[in-house]
């Protein structure tokens, strides 16, 4: 019985040492939207596979960040109200399921967005 009750206790104090090998990876990507209109962009929405975020304003010269996990694999989308009261729509990189790394988004004058991706690749 003694024997049992050390094996027990021997297997238990093993049990964290391996979650900590096999435990799960959470994958995230960092991003920035940069505001480089020259003017205060209004209801900006980031669509990305299986969710979206946003943010009501990004005054001129400021930056908004946010920090997701995707679950599938699409486009990034991204749409706003421009400083001339205009819908913006603007299709940017695919995204995969399990990548990580940083997005910098960068937003323009005349509607255009820049994107620098930094991520793994798709596994």
């Amino acid at each position: 019985m003694r024997n049992i009750f050390r094996k027990s206790i021997w297997v238990v104090g093993l049990l964290p040492a391996f979650f900590g090998v096999t435990g799960c990876h959470s994958y995230h990507i960092d991003t920035t939207i940069e505001n480089r209109t020259g003017a205060a962009v209004k209801l900006l929405e980031v669509d990305y596979p299986s969710a979206s975020f946003g943010t009501d304003t990004i005054a001129a010269s400021t930056a908004f960040h946010y920090r997701f996990q995707v679950q599938g694999n699409g486009p990034v989308k991204l749409q706003y109200t421009g400083p001339d009261g205009r819908q913006v729509q603007i299709t940017g990189p695919t995204l995969a399921e399990r990548q990580e790394g940083r997005l910098e988004i960068v937003l323009l004058p005349g509607g255009r967005a820049a994107f620098h991706p930094q991520l793994t690749p798709h596994p």
